[in-house]
């Protein structure tokens, strides 16, 4: 890998072309470079990867298969938003060597103890070898020395405009050789005075008895004065892991670089650690969890011409979703998936299944349901059925797990290692044509065909016995009130646009709750949504609802909400409901909360002291400096939402500082997500987004 090698780009029979992967010596990025010496390089980061597969397995490569030597075969599958990358080998074993170097180096840095990524690995996971990236980029004649003039140009790059008095003085205070220029030594000299974070030092000193460095009796005061553990065994060992002076490590003290690695690192995430895992019960109906759905899930961009493929369900799967959405249509022989009447290209339901059977469980071992849009004739039905079979195996739950119905769900514990299909199911009672159901489900509009059939008398269409005999807990029902579905068993739910979803919040809040404590319900989004834009989720949240289906494709605050949310409880795309949102007697209303169940009045403080290394809105303006601002926003009942915003700081991306506080009154804390986000003022148009992060009030440590 580090030698590089020569694959072909594979888009189409026509469209093939060279390129040369070649892994960097930081042993992270890859650079993937056209032969055309006009071509901007592009390059790639392990960690952005998020799954490589080997032979013919994207769409482009099996329509290919024919034409090509599978086994010199591979697709990087990317997180996000960006296209995947089909390549052809020159030979099996140089494919083998990469989809297996890039696994390996993903486990290396996932698996790297704090001081590795601090000291020994050359990564860009530090503050250090993060700077070092853009000198390298800045030592315009590669000599590996620095004039002051490539000095202006790495601070440019880093997002920092230096005081230039201030500049210079630091450049001769680190050209300990005067010759005009750092060397090695003083460039290692020049980062650091960087990287000093005087806020940092200023706490270093406070705690400090002489000043220069911390005694583990001084650093055991810090960690009491914070709450931490603050056992002498804990201190040492924070310094073994953070302390990069060997000498101070021996004589076990913690020097002002070593307490602000130490500061900057995981120790000190905002979110408890504790939330990392899954710790809550998870033995309760499946109704009283808020679950990780996705809507339209095949889909990479837009509703009306995106591209369907079975790359974003690695996405959502490898994220913790747990409700993955299949849009099914008559296909010539078997079934196929797209999104219907618009010009969405089509993939297999073979592909999209084979694909789920092999990342349903590698996130998450709880329950994952296949919400089936099922618009196909009985004969490609009972195909659809057939496949879930034989390629799920025994994943695919086809029978209760107790001889009779019970008053409440089963849990996600008692699913463990379930694929659970939600669709509709043929009624044992049927006497008349008029009893049949649908095959579609309820999602859909109705169509003028389908309304001029309904007037005649006739059977709209029918269900597939062997697709209806896979509907066991997920039955897809109409929904007929709160009073008709509270008389129905558990097993039941139904499905409710975003504003059908709003007006039932508003008009029947108490009776929404009630419903969610015991059947589940499914949100999706206004068809009017052409561009896969999403509606808020946490309006539906306050009331109970759980499986509350986003455009996965399309990040933004919805997006971000539905990450905070499913964060905690070891992202396994379940998260218990509060005990207010499970009582089939609640007397919680999402639109009235005063006084009543979940009402605890809390104050919540937040100091927005400082950031360091935000990127750049725009990459190509090498000239361009951030003038960054943070949000914190906390979102909840409509009582709690609330963003208060800190002073825009001019010229500085690097170590930009605002020591600002914020008081927010949360009345409903257990419904509540807080998110930071980071934004660059932009004088003439919008400010333009930096960064976020979204986590529950209640993970906050």
């Amino acid at each position: 890998m580090l030698q590089g090698s020569s694959m072909l780009k594979v888009r189409s029979p026509r469209w093939q072309r060279k390129r040369t992967l070649k892994l960097q010596d930081d042993g992270v990025t890859v650079s993937c470079e056209s032969n055309k010496s006009f071509s901007k390089p592009k390059s790639f980061s392990v960690m952005e990867v998020e799954c490589v597969r080997e032979g013919c397995q994207s769409e482009t490569l099996r329509r290919l298969s024919s034409s090509l030597p599978e086994d010199q075969c591979l697709t990087i599958v990317f997180k996000g938003g960006r296209k995947s990358l089909d390549l052809q080998c020159h030979s099996k074993d140089e494919a083998q060597h990469w989809a297996r170097g890039i696994r390996t180096l993903q486990e290396r840095v996932n698996n790297m103890s704090q001081t590795e990524k601090l000291d020994q690995y050359p990564s860009p996971l530090t503050l250090l070898t993060w700077i070092h990236a853009y000198l390298r980029q800045a030592d315009l004649n590669r000599d590996g020395k620095m004039t002051y003039e490539e000095v202006q140009m790495l601070f440019q790059m880093i997002n920092i405009d230096l005081n230039e008095q201030y500049a210079f003085s630091l450049f001769k205070k680190c050209d300990q050789s005067a010759n005009g220029r750092l060397e090695y030594g003083e460039i290692e000299h020049f980062c650091r005075e960087l990287l000093r974070r005087p806020e940092l030092d200023a706490v270093f000193r406070q705690y400090s008895s002489n000043g220069r460095v911390l005694s583990t009796v001084d650093l055991r005061d810090f960690l009491n004065d914070q709450g931490e553990d603050n056992t002498l065994v804990h201190a040492q060992s924070l310094i073994l892991t953070y302390e990069l002076n060997e000498w101070a490590r021996k004589n076990q003290l913690m020097t002002a670089n070593g307490f602000t690695m130490y500061m900057l690192s995981k120790e000190n995430d905002v979110f408890d650690p504790e939330h990392g895992r899954v710790y809550q019960d998870m033995s309760r109906p499946l109704s009283h969890y808020f679950i990780s759905s996705s809507h339209n899930t095949y889909l990479t961009k837009d509703q009306l011409m995106g591209e369907s493929s079975t790359d974003p369900y690695i996405r959502a799967l490898n994220h913790g979703c747990r409700c993955v959405e299949l849009d099914c249509w008559d296909g010539d022989k078997e079934p196929l998936i797209y999104h219907g009447h618009t010009l969405t290209s089509k993939v297999p339901f073979r592909e999209v299944v084979e694909t789920i059977a092999e990342y349903a469980f590698k996130a998450s071992l709880y329950p994952l349901i296949l919400s089936l849009e099922n618009h196909c004739s009985v004969e490609q039905q009972a195909i659809m059925a057939r496949q879930l079979r034989s390629i799920l195996g025994d994943k695919l739950l086809t029978e209760s797990l107790t001889d009779q119905l019970s008053e409440s769900l089963p849990s996600p514990e008692e699913l463990k290692g379930k694929i659970l299909v939600k669709g509709k199911k043929e009624r044992v009672e049927q006497e008349s044509s008029t009893s049949s159901e649908s095959s579609c489900s309820e999602d859909e509009s109705k169509s003028q065909g389908k309304a001029k059939a309904k007037k005649e008398g006739k059977k709209v269409s029918k269900l597939s016995p062997e697709l209806s005999d896979l509907v066991v807990y997920t039955r897809s029902v109409p929904f007929k009130g709160f009073d008709q579905t509270a008389k129905r068993p558990p097993n039941e739910m139904s499905s409710f646009s975003e504003s059908e979803a709003l007006k039932h919040i508003k008009n029947s809040g108490k009776l929404f709750v009630r419903h969610n404590s015991r059947q589940l319900s499914r949100i999706y989004p206004s068809g009017q949504r052409l561009q896969s834009s999403n509606y808020n989720p946490q309006d539906m949240w306050n009331a109970g609802c759980q499986i509350v289906a986003l455009n996965f494709q399309t990040d933004g605050e919805q997006m971000d909400l539905n990450r905070g949310r499913f964060l905690p409880n070891g992202r396994c795309g379940y998260v218990l409901k509060p005990s207010f949102l499970c009582q089939p007697d609640s007397e919680f209303n999402p639109e009235n909360t005063g006084g009543g169940p979940g009402h605890n009045p809390t104050l919540l403080t937040i100091k927005v002291i400082s950031a360091q290394q935000l990127p750049k809105p725009d990459t190509e303006k090498l000239n361009s400096i951030v003038d960054p601002l943070v949000w914190v926003e906390t979102h909840g009942a409509p009582i709690d939402n609330n963003k208060k915003k800190t002073h825009r700081i001019d010229n500085n991306g690097f170590n930009p500082r605002w020591d600002c506080t914020f008081k927010f009154l949360l009345h409903v804390p257990e419904l509540v997500l807080v998110r930071f986000v980071v934004e660059d003022h932009d004088y003439t148009a919008r400010n333009e987004f930096l960064g976020q992060f979204t986590l529950p009030f209640t993970s906050i440590r």
